[in-house]
């Protein structure tokens, strides 16, 4: 089964932007679990969430903080898919879905901006799903 491209994606110059972010020199980024930042994740292979615009960008929720250069995040989306992949947050005055199936550990060099925080009751329920996504038994039987 052949995929279908959504459209051009730009490798190299993602490659020249990440190899910025990996050399860059810059003050340490503080960041807390439950923040919601803009973050370089790039130009990804097939289904792997893509980040947007010149710096390859999208918002992601800091979900797990493991040390000052490492944590896990969860792409966040305008669109929802199949439900039982994502969890809506209201993100300003916007509804908007994590995309739980995407839950992936990056550097925080790649955190560009902070721009909110979820409120501790649905960072509670957001780690509920991570959680419940994580031990739901399998759909097909392996």
């Amino acid at each position: 089964m052949t995929q279908v491209l959504k459209g051009p994606k730009d490798f190299d110059v993602w490659n020249d932007k990440k190899k910025q972010i990996h050399f860059s020199v810059t003050e340490p980024v503080y960041f807390k679990e439950r923040e919601i930042w803009w973050c370089a994740l790039g130009a990804n292979v097939g289904v792997e969430t893509d980040g947007k615009n010149d710096n390859f960008e999208r918002p992601v929720l800091i979900v797990k903080r493991f040390n000052r250069d490492m944590i896990w995040i969860v792409p966040i989306t305008s669109t929802v898919g199949d439900k039982r992949f994502y969890h809506p947050i209201k993100y300003g005055p916007y509804r908007r879905w994590l995309i739980l199936s995407q839950l992936k550990t990056i550097s925080s060099k790649r955190l560009l901006r902070k721009v909110d925080f979820l409120p501790l009751r649905d960072f509670l329920q957001v780690s509920e799903a991570i959680t419940s996504f994580l031990y739901r038994k399998s759909e097909t039987p392996p």
